[in-house]
């Protein structure tokens, strides 16, 4: 065993030996020493390339994105999918109560992208005999006072005041109050259910739920019985049989427009919530298909939820606009835009011709837009947007080819 290590490893040495006289050989070559430097240069500069190229890639894509913080605007390109990434790429720390719009997970699908930081403010919120402090950058009060983690009903009325006295009040700015409705268990004609209500007493009660009752109707307990929290009230009516039937009322939306956000996004300032009502109706007891409402009542109210939408059409989207392509439209123009000229009006296939945003073949069929065709993206867009419609229909069917076929 010993004898066949030592052969191997004299044959290992002789190969060795025979490897260094070659590398001697060659480096001795008057060519060697320029061979060997071009070639380091080569692989440098193809890594150096490489590297320059993988850090301008994702440029490419890049949306500009359009911040307004602490009063200052700041304008970015952002490769970024969301507005809650990009704020922490940028480190735009966000603190207690601070509103963003439009909201975090919101994704950035256009250039002229706008995001609005709201900074929160120190505000007093009394519940009853309770006082809670936070910051809030809400616009309502009932939005406000969600931020503390209080459950709030529908009928519990919520309202600000300014606050006059900083040392006796203890709040800056504004404080909000939070006046609670009773819960009251009542049985109308038979169906229980859960109220809330600001009346004082039981005929207070029914009236203000607009309770319509007939002279055959018993009202338990008595018209002047003051109201407790969790008291049962019955309603009954002798003789007859109703049915009650529960149906949810809608939500109500208010939509409000805002020029500091891009168009086609939207945020939520105002949580809201659907109500509900119950129907009475009395059965014609020979049919029992026909049957008339009695009364409608509201036992709790909806919501209104508010909501802020966009209407900047600043950038590319402004162009759109001013082309006259639809709103609707916007989305699949903007996608063959950006995969045909990456929106450059200057933009020139080198072995085809094709010219301008929409690659026009050849580019000077867009005269046919306005003479300024060349130089102006409106112009051009005015183009796109006829030849989208004569050729496929629209915008839709456009995109839906291009998808298909990488071309248009």
């Amino acid at each position: 065993m010993r004898n066949k290590f030592l052969k191997y490893k004299r044959k290992a040495a002789v190969r060795n030996r025979r490897r260094i006289r070659k590398i001697k050989y060659v480096s001795r070559h008057p060519l060697a020493v320029p061979v060997f430097t071009f070639l380091f240069l080569l692989l440098a500069s193809v890594t150096a390339y490489a590297l320059l190229v993988d850090r301008d890639a994702p440029y490419r894509d890049a949306q500009v994105v359009i911040i307004n913080h602490d009063n200052v605007e700041q304008t970015v390109p952002s490769v970024e999918p969301t507005v809650g990434g990009l704020l922490k790429k940028l480190n735009i720390v966000l603190g207690e109560g601070d509103v963003v719009e439009p909201a975090l997970d919101t994704k950035i699908n256009q250039d002229e992208f706008r995001i609005n930081v709201y900074r929160a403010v120190p505000v007093k919120v009394i519940d009853g005999g309770k006082s809670t402090y936070t910051f809030s950058a809400a616009t309502t009060p009932r939005a406000i006072a969600r931020q503390t983690g209080s459950t709030l009903y529908a009928e519990d009325r919520v309202t600000t005041d300014p606050v006059d006295n900083f040392l006796k009040q203890g709040a800056i700015g504004e404080q909000v109050v939070i006046d609670r409705a009773t819960p009251v268990n009542i049985n109308l004609y038979g169906t229980p259910e859960t109220i809330r209500t600001h009346a004082k007493t039981v005929g207070d009660l029914v009236k203000e739920k607009g309770i319509k009752l007939a002279s055959n109707d018993q009202v338990l307990p008595s018209a002047d019985t003051l109201i407790t929290p969790n008291q049962q009230v019955f309603i009954a009516r002798e003789g007859t049989t109703l049915r009650s039937v529960v149906e949810t009322i809608p939500m109500p939306v208010q939509t409000i427009i805002d020029s500091t956000l891009a168009y086609g996004t939207s945020a939520v300032r105002q949580q809201g919530s659907p109500g509900q009502r119950i129907v009475t109706y009395q059965a014609d007891a020979a049919n029992a298909r026909n049957r008339t409402i009695i009364q409608s009542i509201v036992t709790q109210e909806p919501v209104m939820q508010i909501v802020v939408q966009g209407s900047s059409l600043s950038g590319t989207k402004g162009d759109m606009a001013r082309a006259g392509i639809a709103p609707s439209d916007f989305t699949y123009a903007d996608f063959i835009v950006q995969k045909e000229s990456r929106w450059n009006p200057q933009a020139r296939n080198a072995s085809s011709g094709a010219f301008g945003l929409c690659q026009a073949l050849p580019g000077s069929k867009m005269a046919s837009a306005g003479s300024d065709w060349s130089t102006n993206p409106v112009t051009q867009l005015k183009w796109c947007d006829g030849y989208a419609k004569s050729r496929y229909g629209g915008w839709a069917a456009a995109y839906r080819f291009w998808q298909s076929n990488h071309y248009w």
